[in-house]
This record gives structure tokens, C-alpha cells and sequence, in this order.
């Protein structure tokens, strides 16, 4: 049965409207490629226990391989149960969607059958299709499951989207957020005018998938301008792959990024505007910008492997490991960014997660 928009509990909801981390779910593999349960499981855990608001699964993060290899429906529903079993908390379940629209809609008949709330739609194999074509594939899609959109960069497949689109996309019914990843500003700025155009900013919440810009993104507020009027709207949260890592760290971030605009009429201290180009710097290392993100996978499952939650860094596509110096650069920032780092949280807790 499709799922709606209203059908979705009001302590998600409302979850999602007050902003909060959400990270994009890595997939655990063994030294053969294949699934690690406990691990996948440990991972789960780490993030209820850091703070996380949501998980993505079956996003980037977590490989569009595994839909070829038959993980898909394993993978969620992992996530599903591990969660459910670990807290009782609200969280809000994001289950990655991809692929022409019959393959989208059968994973959104997946996610809502495991308990998903929203899921979050990609357009890079669809990226060649008219933006006519792209709305009547989100209508299609959103039948189904609550959307979030997704404007990913174009390095690894996203389409460029105008306002207009963004416009026609936010006056979907059925949409209930959008992850902006263009990692750029003019694009970013594209979406807030298409929300505001649709005056969709009160129903819509927007999450930050610039990596490039993650406290920037949360801390500044975006104006566009509608019938002469200046309307101003913020992002709520982050849905990032970034966030698998150092991941108490984050929600720790973004707990104070609230608490300054709260305590001081929406001014940010300078200290905290500086954090920007320090997670950006520990970004670039994770996400391999030196090599175009070749190792965006591999060095995420880096970190996490150097903590003990996960047990090597391999990946579905044997050719997928580190870039040229990436080990360095992620070495480089353990030394200078180690402070928003949470190898102590981890340690002192792995053991249970790995139970």
C-alpha cells in the first residue's frame, strides 16, 4: 500500500522538521565482498548512539551495486531491524532510490513494505531526460513513498536542474524534503528559489548534502525573493555521506549551530563560522576531491576502519579503493582535525556494538 505524506507519525515528522543528522549508511563487506552482518549491525548501533536523527540506506554511501547483486532488500531491511531492536527512539528511515521509474517505484514498494518513511530519489539514470520527463518520473515515484529529492553533483552523474524544476518539484503533494548536493552555489541558491517560488518552505524541509559547505549550509539563512518580498529559509539539517564518520561529532555540530542561532538572534560566533573550512578539509580527505572522489566509498570505510567498526575497506567493485595519497591526506587531517574526531567515542563502545 502506497504511503503518504499524513500517514507518517508525528514524532518523524516533526523530527525532520526541527533538522537533524542523518547519515548515508556504508555497507559492510568481508575480506570475499561479501555482507558482514555483525558489522552492518555495529555500524547501525554506532549511529543510534551518536545522536543520528535517520539513516540512509541504499544510498551512495551504501554502493548502487548492491541492487545488482541482490542486497538491496537485505541491506534495508538490516538497518530496519538493527535500529528498531537497538532504541526506541524516533528515527527517521531513508531508503535510497534509483533507476527508471519501474525500478524506482518497485524500491519504494520495498521500502514502504519494511517500514521506511521517506525515500530519497536520484536522477542520475534518468539524468538525459527532459525536466517534463524528470517531474513526471518524482510524480510517479512519489505514488508510492514520500520523496526527498536529490540534486547531486554533476561529477558523478546529476543532471543540472533549473528553478522551475525545483519549483514543480516542491509542489508535488507528496514531497517531503530535499537533499541539496550540487556542491555549488549558484544550484544550491536555484533550489531555495524554486521552494520559495512554490511557497512550499514551510512544508518542505531542506538537508544539506554539500560537503563542501556542511556548517555553512546550516548556519546561514537563504533569501529569495517572492512578489517583492525577501523570504528567508534555512537548511534543517544534513543528510550526508560525510556524516557516516565522526558521526557524534556531527551531532554535536549541529546542537550548537542551533543553540547560537537560538541564544543570539540568529548570529553565528566567528569560531563557529571557521569550523566551515575545517570540516571542509577533512572532507576533501574523505571524499578524495584530489582524484575527481574516486575513494569517496573507500575512504569513509577508511575512517571507520581505523576506529575498529569496520574490518578492511573493501568495496562491491574491486576496483573501487583509496586515490593516489588519500591514506596521507586522511593521515594529514587526523593530525590537525582530530579534534572533531570521535575515535574515544567509538572505542569506548565498540565492544557492545560489535556484541
Amino acid at each position: 500500500m502506497p504511503l503518504l505524506r499524513s500517514d507518517l507519525p508525528t514524532d518523524v515528522l516533526a523530527l525532520l522538521a526541527a533538522g537533524t543528522v542523518i547519515p548515508a549508511h556504508p555497507l559492510a563487506l568481508d575480506a570475499q565482498r561479501r555482507f558482514d552482518r555483525r558489522r552492518q549491525r555495529a555500524l547501525t548501533r554506532y549511529y543510534v548512539d551518536a545522536g543520528a536523527g535517520g539513516l540512509a540506506v541504499g544510498v551512495h554511501t551504501t554502493q548502487f551495486s548492491i541492487r545488482e547483486r541482490g542486497l538491496y532488500e537485505t541491506v534495508l531491511r538490516a538497518a530496519i531491524e538493527d535500529r528498531a531492536a537497538w532504541t526506541p527512539r524516533p528515527m527517521a528511515m531513508v531508503a535510497g532510490l534509483c533507476g527508471p521509474t519501474a525500478q524506482a517505484r518497485a524500491e519504494a514498494q520495498t521500502a514502504v513494505a519494511l517500514g521506511y518513511h521517506a525515500g530519497l530519489l536520484s536522477l542520475a539514470a534518468v539524468a538525459s531526460a527532459s525536466e517534463d520527463e524528470l517531474i513526471a518520473h518524482c510524480q510517479a515515484v512519489s505514488e508510492e513513498i514520500p520523496l526527498i529529492g536529490f540534486y547531486l553533483q554533476t561529477v558523478v552523474g546529476g543532471p543540472i536542474l533549473s528553478s522551475d524544476f525545483w519549483r514543480r518539484f516542491a509542489s508535488l503533494p507528496n514531497v517531503l524534503a530535499i537533499k541539496v548536493a550540487p556542491f555549488n552555489r549558484y544550484r544550491t541558491i536555484d533550489v531555495v528559489r524554486g521552494l520559495v517560488d512554490a511557497r512550499a518552505e514551510e512544508r518542505v524541509f531542506l538537508y544539506t548534502g554539500n560537503d563542501d559547505h556542511i556548517v555553512l549550509d546550516l548556519a546561514l539563512p537563504f533569501t529569495a525573493m517572492r512578489g517583492g518580498e525577501a523570504v528567508t529559509v534555512r537548511f534543517r539539517g544534513g543528510l550526508l555521506g560525510h556524516w557516516s564518520v565522526w558521526t557524534s561529532k556531527a551531532v554535536e555540530q549541529l546542537a550548537q549551530i542551533k543553540a547560537e542561532l537560538a541564544a543570539n538572534g540568529g548570529a553565528l560566533s566567528p569560531a563557529l563560522l571557521a569550523l566551515d573550512s575545517r570540516v571542509t578539509d577533512c572532507n576533501a580527505a574523505f571524499f578524495d576531491v584530489a582524484n575527481n572522489f574516486h575513494g569517496c566509498i573507500a575512504g569513509c570505510h577508511e575512517v571507520l576502519r581505523r576506529q575498529g567498526l569496520l574490518e578492511g575497506i573493501w568495496c562491491l567493485d574491486p576496483e573501487e579503493g583509496l586515490g593516489r595519497g588519500q591514506a596521507d591526506e586522511i593521515d594529514r587531517v587526523y593530525r590537525l582535525h582530530g579534534d572533531l574526531g570521535d575515535d574515544a567515542f567509538v572505542k569506548a563502545n565498540l565492544d557492545r556494538w560489535l556484541a
